[in-house]
């Protein structure tokens, strides 16, 4: 693999979400109520593509960023999103 080339990642895990979205879209004309009627799919796929994308990092701010806690917690979380970040963006294409 080249090094500027970002890894490939499965998402085959998220294929239900996605068709199921893929369908909303396409029974609810576009707008705020495609929105509203959508958005618990959209946050599935979302939540399901960065458990896949990014196992370690997701879970970690999902267990670290879950509620308030003391100082400390909070500057874990802001660590685990900061790596989620890092994560995310070596799988992003250059255009």
């Amino acid at each position: 693999m080249p090094v500027n080339e970002p890894p490939t990642v499965d998402v085959h895990g998220c294929d239900r979400l996605y068709r199921a979205l893929a369908e909303c879209h396409r029974r609810i004309p576009a707008g705020l109520s495609r929105e509203a009627v959508c958005r618990h799919l959209n946050r599935s796929l979302a939540e399901c593509l960065l458990t896949v994308v990014c196992p370690e990092e997701s879970d970690a701010v999902r267990t670290l960023c879950s509620s308030g806690g003391t100082a400390l917690k909070r500057r874990q979380c802001q660590q685990a999103q900061l790596s989620l970040s890092a994560c995310l963006s070596t799988h992003q294409s250059e255009f």
